[in-house]
Formats: structure tokens, C-alpha cells, sequence
């Protein structure tokens, strides 16, 4: 295929790249930016594209990439490191004090509604506390993973009922 062939076919194929553009930028502006990338380095990489496969597929694929290449760029721009020393906090010379008694009477509570569970659910929770993961707790007790996966959920769910009622 020639490159006169190869860019008449970008071009024709161009209107079907706005709305997938628009659908991943919700603004006119950056969509426009996104097309132009994807044209780019669809003639920068004229050479990888295979005559006879699917141009739309292609360039969708392209545009993609390069949306979510873009879109990683920036969470880690937002991304603040902090590395000031910790002498210089905001409030610094504020303190709090732990409450040793408030957090023994969650433990036990918490400990009282692990006693409370039926046995059915307490064991393969207690081990899945313990570290376990699910497939090992499946081997274990013999049991299929998804119920294995269920009886936890139910525990948690048990659980936080049995708490947030106290």
C-alpha cells in the first residue's frame, strides 16, 4: 500500500474517530488534540499497520492507548510528594491523646461478635483473618472456593450488623 493510498484512507476514516474521542474527553478541544495525536502517530506507525485488517479497529486502538497513556501522565502530575521533615507540620505543637479504654472496649466487642458468629461462618473468616487466602482455606476445609468466598462475606456482613447494633 502506498502512502497516498494509506493517508486517503486516515482521512476517510477520520469521522468515525470524533464521537470515540468525544467519549473519552467530554471537551470539543481535547477531543481535537486526541484525533490529531492518533493521526500522527498513525502515519508515524504506517509501517506496523497490516493491509487488509480493520483501519477503524486500529486507529481506535491507537486513540485509546494514547487517552489512557495521557490520562496516567496526569494522575501522577497531581500527585504531591510531601518530603518535608516532621518538625515543620501545620498545628505541630497540637497533640492528641489515645483513648486505651475506648479502643479495649471495641476489641472486646469485636472479639464478642466473633464468638457470636455460627461456627459455619467463624472458621473460614478466622482464617482468612489470620492470612490465609481463599483458595487455601478452600483446600482446608474441603469446601468449594465460592462458598468459601460467600461464608466470609457473610461473616462480615454478620459482623458489622452485630456492631453497629451495640
Amino acid at each position: 500500500m502506498s502512502t497516498l493510498e494509506f493517508n486517503q484512507m486516515l482521512v476517510s476514516n477520520t469521522d468515525f474517530l470524533r464521537p470515540f474521542a468525544f467519549t473519552l474527553t467530554r471537551d470539543n478541544e481535547t477531543a481535537r488534540d486526541l484525533i490529531q495525536e492518533t493521526l500522527y502517530r498513525a502515519i508515524a506507525n504506517r509501517e506496523k499497520y497490516n493491509v487488509g485488517t480493520n483501519i477503524k479497529a486500529w486507529l481506535y486502538t491507537i486513540m485509546r492507548n494514547i487517552f489512557i497513556n495521557q490520562y496516567r501522565r496526569k494522575v501522577k502530575q497531581n500527585t504531591i510528594f510531601d518530603s518535608t521533615p516532621n518538625e515543620y507540620f501545620i498545628d505541630y505543637h497540637q497533640g492528641a491523646v489515645r483513648n486505651e479504654a475506648e479502643g479495649k472496649l471495641k476489641l472486646k466487642e469485636i472479639q464478642n461478635a466473633l464468638h457470636h458468629l455460627p461456627e459455619i461462618f467463624k472458621h473460614p473468616f478466622m482464617l482468612y483473618f489470620e492470612g490465609y487466602k481463599y483458595h487455601e482455606i478452600s483446600d482446608m476445609l474441603n469446601e468449594p472456593l465460592g462458598t468459601i468466598k460467600s461464608r466470609i462475606h457473610f461473616a462480615r456482613k454478620l459482623l458489622k450488623e452485630q456492631i453497629s447494633r451495640n
